[in-house]
């Protein structure tokens, strides 16, 4: 199974602001909690599909394992320059804001089309969705039969809608 990262943005959808207000339609100057990762994995993206798989682990992994604070531009470049790309081409393309069409473009088809209202969401064959919450994350050896499992639920049970522990 091939996974296909998109984009939902949290600030986008808890935004107290309306529904005409967009994240990726905010002036350059506007302070967001999202807004430059997602530029930034767009600007990867820009030097091919394994290039972007490649800065968006690492993004991940600045984030949640090392705790750095991923709205900074010089932490983006630092994940960048971690990674292997193409720095000039890389700052370039973080002044494209042509590239937050993508935001927009794989959030509304979220919301629209799969309902989706947080993350991670997870979305298998026939568009089964399934939110999940995950603390802590499993094992590198554990990961791929804790995805299948919730693969087969997602698709095996759709009657369930919701599991939560207290």
């Amino acid at each position: 199974m091939t996974v296909i990262w998109k984009y939902f943005s949290l600030e986008q959808v808890n935004s107290k602001e309306g529904p005409d207000w967009k994240l990726w339609e905010q002036p350059v100057d506007y302070v967001s909690r999202g807004r430059n990762a997602f530029h930034a994995a767009e600007a990867a993206r820009v030097q091919g599909e394994i290039v972007f798989d490649t800065f968006h682990f690492a993004l991940l992994k600045a984030r949640h394992e090392d705790k750095k604070d991923i709205t900074d531009p010089a932490i983006l470049i630092e994940v960048a320059k971690s990674v292997g790309l193409d720095i000039d081409r890389f700052r370039d393309d973080l002044n494209d804001r042509r590239l937050l069409n993508k935001l927009a473009e794989d959030h509304v088809f979220a919301v629209e089309t799969l309902n989706v209202f947080g993350t991670p969401t997870l979305v298998f064959p026939e568009q089964q969705a399934v939110f999940l919450k995950m603390a802590p994350p499993p094992s590198r050896d554990e990961s791929v039969t804790v995805f299948e499992d919730i693969r087969r639920l997602a698709e095996d049970r759709q009657q369930i809608k919701e599991i939560k522990r207290p």
